[in-house]
């Protein structure tokens, strides 16, 4: 299958990343119908985008008769059964590997033999994945980055199994997505979380040590090394419990000592302190105002 013949791509989760994935789908021209099997999330979806959408035409990012022309080629839906005239599926459900397999495996019965199958998965390996299809040529590994519409980069990730034509086809829909392919090896959490990960978790490391506060941490970096958000600001954006799950692929993954999640990430998670998500992390979002540190 060439880029030129999709027409419809399937959303599996309408969480954020899903949203976001389907909100350029739309805005490339092409029909959307996102799944997720929580019904009120499925019943916002197509709202949501478009609140998020109105504030892109706020800041001058699309115009008017860019989200007029996307809104009517977006749908959503609880049934997956939809998928089955779909080109190319991208899953885009938590990042939990045994959710995923489960997902694929109801999945492949019910596309047409030439569908691609895409994960968004941001630390999963791709050929584990891929073996629970029947299709392993045709699946991908297709990581965009959060929030979707703003980020430019798009972490292609190859199977050992995944054909090259496959590979080719999905890096340019990425493109046609207004995106940038950069291609990475199936090695656990690729490329950006391979390097971000360990430094938000060194990062909680020093806060843990009592090296610095929620605040001095954050504004040393972002004063000092000129990053837009700190670490422990973008771990609660990321959501803890999706942090700790990238760390723990990682540290089992590769089995060095250096990738052991932070303790104190850990009592986060316990707590159901996940972040912004949740309305606390390393950050209490819930008083209005600027975000307190919680520590």
């Amino acid at each position: 299958m060439s880029v030129e013949s999709i027409q419809k791509i399937g959303i599996i989760g309408a969480g954020q990343m899903g949203l976001g994935i389907a909100q350029v789908s739309a805005l490339a021209g092409y029909d959307v119908h996102i799944m997720d099997n929580n019904p009120k999330q499925a019943a916002a979806a197509v709202d949501a985008i478009a609140q998020k959408m109105g504030r892109r035409v706020e800041k001058g990012k699309i115009t008017q008769a860019d989200l007029d022309a996307a809104l009517p080629l977006m749908s959503a839906g609880t049934d997956m059964s939809v998928f089955g005239d779909a080109d190319i599926v991208i899953e885009a459900a938590t990042e939990n590997e045994e959710i995923k397999k489960s997902i694929l495996r109801e999945l492949v019965p019910l596309l047409k033999p030439e569908a691609i199958i895409a994960t968004n998965t941001s630390s999963i390996s791709i050929t584990r994945l891929a073996a629970q299809t029947d299709r392993p040529e045709q699946f991908v590994g297709m990581h965009f980055m959060n929030p979707v519409p703003a980020m430019e980069l798009v972490e292609m990730i190859r199977g050992i199994a995944t054909a090259p034509e496959t590979f080719k086809t999905v890096s340019d829909l990425a493109v046609k997505m207004g995106k940038s392919p950069v291609a990475a090896e199936d090695f656990p959490a690729f490329i950006i979380n391979r390097i971000l990960m360990p430094m938000i978790n060194e990062a909680i490391y020093t806060l843990y040590e009592g090296v610095g506060s929620v605040s001095a941490i954050d504004n040393a970096i972002k004063m000092g090394l000129h990053h837009p958000m700190g670490p422990l600001e973008l771990a609660d954006f990321i959501g803890l419990d999706t942090f700790l799950a990238v760390v723990n692929v990682l540290h089992e993954g590769l089995a060095d000592s250096k990738y052991r999640p932070c303790p104190l990430l850990v009592k986060y998670v316990e707590a159901g302190w996940l972040g912004r998500k949740t309305g606390k992390g390393f950050y209490d979002y819930t008083q209005g105002g600027d975000p307190i540190p919680t520590r």
